[in-house]
């Protein structure tokens, strides 16, 4: 689910109008519209811990949008972590909206992620051919 959907979910749930839920964040009618349908996210990370709040709820359920996707993927392939795989986009997430990166430090970011990712199915594909040697 989306963020725009949960939001409006949860804003429904609690029986605001999208006027009240605006007060409550201290932000304008047309940015609680623009949240819930898409248009946009909240680019002060308060406003996710307001929410948060508002709501009784865990900031990284507003933070994760891929739930579906990683639970089909974990089915799919038969992934064993010991964190799970939605917590971790849901760290990511949050840090690149909610912290203050420049564009620099996110592509810097975005790039170490990539080649830890290239850098562990190497040291994998490694480990796994010496299994398959008689």
């Amino acid at each position: 689910m989306k963020f725009g959907e949960k939001v409006k979910n949860l804003r429904k749930d609690k029986g605001l109008t999208q006027t009240d839920l605006a007060k409550q964040l201290g932000v304008s009618l047309r940015t609680v519209i623009s949240y819930e349908t898409g248009k946009s996210y909240p680019k002060r990370r308060d406003i996710y811990a307001i929410l948060a709040d508002c709501f009784h709820i865990d900031v990284n359920y507003l933070l994760t949008e891929d739930e579906d996707f990683i639970g089909e993927t974990k089915e799919k392939y038969d992934i064993q972590c010991p964190k799970p795989a939605h917590e971790l986009v849901a760290e990511i997430r949050g840090l690149f909206t909610g912290c203050e990166l420049s564009e620099a430090e996110k592509d810097a970011l975005m790039q170490a992620l990539q080649q830890a990712y290239w850098d562990s199915k190497k040291v994998s594909k490694k480990y796994s051919s010496k299994k398959l040697r008689p």
